[in-house]
């Protein structure tokens, strides 16, 4: 196993998976997760209708997957326009949607049976214009209107049965492996044909509608882009995005380029680009308050008041379940919060039975940084692990950290995270804010360089404005031109 997935199933966690069409994640607590009061509607779901109701059951686990819906009544509005354009036009006009914005940075839409739309703040922040997002939602659109869930349903339950009844009769022989194969690949290739079916009837509807046809195939192109930034970056969540089950291949935007000349040359329709940035000016971008805040190699959380820093070389991935990062000789740590009483030894916390392979002679109590501590070591399975945890403001903090056993240098590394643990002056924390992406007018004189060096918060900060503007290695500002950048001003 990988060093990070080998850790975190050493610390008995569980992750997450999205899927375009269908969504099932594991269960999880469902009481803080209810519903959303005030989504936004373009009509009520029928009331009878069996497809919405599997849907409102997903809704709670979507929320909880997708960091909780995001309100943002001026985005909503912007939302709510463009999926009314696209109802109107709809292969299936009676069908009713419910759109739902997801409070997370991971670019992703997804839909459920019943007219169950999500998309999430990261993918508005990609997006540069109306058309784009029309191109998105009417994609997912289509997916309803074609009854792919169903389908993908129905057809993942037969290649459920036929691997078991393949798997009981056949045992391991090469017949048998042959035979999974073969489902396996149908299984892929049927998805691939719901994504071009959805391109279709999307590219129809946004053309309908008005909207330039051809976003499609920019978006698509946008989201390849940000794909090989995330990719370089080193981020480690993709399978959140959009392209985690979007099959993004030249060969698919040379057909929705096709699929857009049916309307007319490039140029045709409406990019409405204007009212969209108005829209998504001020957007939150990346990490909430309440998950904290990654500012290059240092994890910061203004609500719980401590901080730490991971060596030179390491990519930190902040989610809601915990902070984790990754570095160089497949070294992984993971930092998370948990609930001890507060007259429990945090030696005999370690030695509660949470941690596999612990060596009992390395339990050692500490004082780090003025707070009360505990650290041990661990060996499972080839792989060695650095066990820290630490009590600070009346909470409980773990920092595990784990290389394979032939490594030298886990003792160093995580001395220098755990060493690096402390409680946040109040100054310090009232001067940490969210980054969001803010609309600029591009002044005379101003290249992407200037802009993007106005950008804080972010790594590769022109790569990135690059991305988010959709603008290639050789384009070029004018004055005039509304850009979006990330600060937190």
């Amino acid at each position: 196993m990988k060093p990070l997935a080998r850790f975190l199933a050493l610390a008995g966690f569980a992750v997450a998976l999205a899927s375009c069409q269908m969504f099932t994640p594991p269960e999880v607590q469902e009481s803080g997760f209810q519903p959303s009061d005030k989504p936004i509607t373009v009509d009520n779901v029928g009331a009878n209708n069996k497809l919405a109701e599997l849907a409102r059951a997903q809704h709670p686990r979507i929320l909880a997957t997708y960091g909780g819906e995001y309100s943002d009544p001026k985005l909503e509005r912007m939302v709510a326009k463009v999926v009314g354009s696209l109802t109107v036009v709809s292969a299936n006009p009676t069908q009713t949607y419910r759109i739902t914005i997801l409070n997370s940075p991971n670019v992703n839409a997804f839909a459920l049976p019943g007219g169950y739309l999500y998309i999430t703040r990261g993918l508005l922040a990609l997006a540069n214009d109306s058309a784009e997002l029309a191109a998105v939602i009417a994609h997912e659109m289509g997916h309803v209107t074609a009854n792919h869930g169903l389908q993908r349903q129905q057809l993942e339950a037969e290649e459920g049965l036929a691997t078991k009844v393949v798997s009981d009769v056949l045992g391991d022989s090469p017949t048998a492996k042959a035979a999974l194969i073969r489902g396996k690949l149908r299984l892929a290739q049927f998805s691939r044909n719901q994504e071009l079916e959805a391109d279709a009837i999307g590219i129809k509807s946004i053309g309908e509608a008005g909207y330039d046809p051809f976003a499609a195939g920019r978006f698509l192109q946008s989201m390849s882009a940000y794909t090989d930034f995330r990719s370089i970056s080193g981020a480690t969540d993709a399978s959140l995005d959009f392209l985690a089950t979007h099959p993004n291949t030249p060969q698919r935007i040379d057909l929705a380029q096709r699929h857009a000349r049916q309307f007319g040359a490039p140029g045709v329709g409406t990019r409405d680009r204007d009212s969209f940035l108005a829209g998504i000016d001020g957007l939150l971008y990346g990490d909430t308050p309440e998950e904290g805040y990654v500012r290059g190699e240092t994890f910061l959380h203004p609500g719980l008041g401590v901080s730490f820093t991971v060596p030179d070389g390491f990519i930190i991935d902040n989610s809601a379940a915990a902070v984790t990062a990754t570095g160089p000789g497949d070294i992984a740590i993971r930092f998370d919060g948990v609930s001890i009483d507060k007259n429990r030894a945090l030696t005999d916390y370690i030695r509660s039975g949470w941690v596999a392979g612990l060596v009992d002679s390395s339990v050692r109590q500490e004082t780090i940084n003025g707070n009360e501590a505990a650290t041990a070591h661990a060996g499972a399975e080839g792989w060695q692990f650095d066990i820290a945890v630490i009590r600070a403001g009346g909470q409980v903090y773990r920092l595990l950290t784990a290389a394979p056993s032939a490594s030298t240098s886990l003792d160093t590394i995580a001395r220098s995270v755990s060493g690096s643990f402390r409680i946040l002056s109040a100054a310090e924390k009232a001067a940490l804010k969210p980054l969001r992406i803010r609309v600029v007018t591009v002044q005379p004189g101003q290249t992407m360089g200037s802009l993007s060096a106005q950008m804080v918060g972010v790594d590769r900060k022109l790569d990135l404005f690059r991305v988010l503007n959709a603008l290639s290695p050789g384009a070029a500002v004018s004055a005039g031109d509304k850009v979006k950048i990330v600060t937190d001003k």
